[in-house]
């Protein structure tokens, strides 16, 4: 019997690697790894194609409803092993396309394409990765303070209670 599993819809980089970055190089997980502390990948229905947002989910004003959205700073699909940038990034109610997309996209002097009929999206390799990972970090915030704080606090917590376990399990 087969088990449905649902798919973790919000996953972080490190989380992302792990499961579609086999071959992707040294150089490129540990550029995909700056994005670690700032971004967050989001996925819908494909569990290959994700959204990378700001981790603390910061609302912009979006001129053309006159609401507040969150950026998306770009959108990776991971087909056969490889990375891609999409040429678009989903939209909605709650989240926008952030301007850094298409001229990412646009930057992107890769033949290895993939087209399909929503969009199209380049391949991103050790030639440009620097280029895409650099530019993100440009316009996508630095975490408050306070996010470093809850992140501090909670890794603490994690290592007290790791040590209380291995205190426990090796002296009682």
């Amino acid at each position: 019997m087969r088990k449905n599993y649902k798919i973790k819809k919000t996953i972080s980089v490190k989380h992302f690697i792990s499961e579609f970055g086999e071959n992707f190089s040294e150089h490129m997980k540990e550029r995909l790894l700056d994005l670690e502390v700032r971004c967050v990948l989001t996925r819908k229905e494909e569990e290959n194609i994700l959204d990378l947002k700001h981790v603390e989910h910061t609302k912009y004003d979006c001129p053309s409803d006159n609401t507040s959205k969150e950026y998306v700073y770009g959108e990776f699909l991971a087909i056969d092993g490889s990375l891609y940038f999409s040429e678009k990034c989903i939209e909605g109610d709650d989240v926008m396309e952030s301007p850094i997309t298409n001229v990412i996209y646009n930057s992107l002097s890769s033949t290895d394409m993939i087209c399909d009929e929503d969009s199209n999206a380049k391949k991103i390799d050790d030639s440009n990765i620097d280029y895409v990972i650099d530019t993100i970090l440009t316009v996508c915030p630095e975490v408050s303070q306070r996010y470093l704080d809850i992140l501090e606090e909670m890794t603490s917590h994690s290592e007290s209670k790791l040590s209380n376990t291995i205190y426990t399990k090796t002296y009682h």
